[in-house]
């Protein structure tokens, strides 16, 4: 999507209702800032607010995405085309948490083994051999709390039995027996329990 064309269309529309950026930001309930980061490019409207601003402006969301107004024939492939962008988009931000989940988990891991190490085998008083033991086991159980929450917000699980795609809860993501991001849990669709992967996006004919 092109943002800073985007942008422009918002300002249009919004000049064309005679409305400045503070009287629009008024209306939505955020900051005239919020409104500028828009109209410059520098940000997108959040999809909670999307039909509000479109309803304001009296345009409808594929326009605000196309940052045009669309003559009808035209308008179920730009629809299409709005909607793969939004999907792929959504599908990276989920790629960038899970890589977070990485860069979070496998260095807090290595530090708390290695404390735990040195812990066991270097002389030091017992207390601080207590105390960092405790740390280093509290430092790896905070983390990985962390990391399934990461995990479990980006994406979906896909059921082996139905393929169904589904977002469990958090307690059923931490309480599952997994093998890397693969996990055995029970599928809402189908009812049955089996290994389900991860995956970024949501099956096309769900979607829709």
């Amino acid at each position: 999507m092109d943002q800073i064309k985007i942008g422009k269309f918002i300002a249009l529309c919004r000049k064309e209702q005679g409305m400045t950026q503070a009287a629009l930001a008024e209306k939505l309930g955020i900051s005239d800032r919020a409104v500028s980061k828009w109209e410059t490019g520098r940000s997108m409207p959040d999809s909670g607010i999307m039909l509000e601003l479109c309803e304001i402006l009296k345009i409808n969301v594929n326009e605000l995405l196309s940052g045009e107004k669309i003559m009808a024939e035209s308008y179920n492939k730009l629809a299409e085309e709005n909607l793969l962008e939004m999907r792929r988009q959504v599908e990276e931000k989920n790629r960038q948490m899970l890589n977070t989940e990485y860069m979070i988990g496998v260095p807090a891991t290595v530090s708390g083994i290695a404390m735990c190490f040195i812990a066991s085998f270097v002389e030091m008083p017992v207390w601080l051999r207590i105390s960092l033991i405790a740390f280093a086991l509290v430092m790896i159980l905070a983390v990985a709390f962390i990391a399934v929450g990461i995990e479990q917000k980006a994406g979906y699980y896909e059921c082996g039995n139905c393929r169904h795609r589904h977002v469990p809860t958090y307690w059923q993501t931490n309480l599952a027996m997994h093998i890397g991001r693969t996990r055995y849990m029970k599928c809402p669709e189908c009812g049955k329990w089996s290994w389900q992967k991860k995956v970024l996006g949501k099956k096309e004919d769900e979607v829709r």
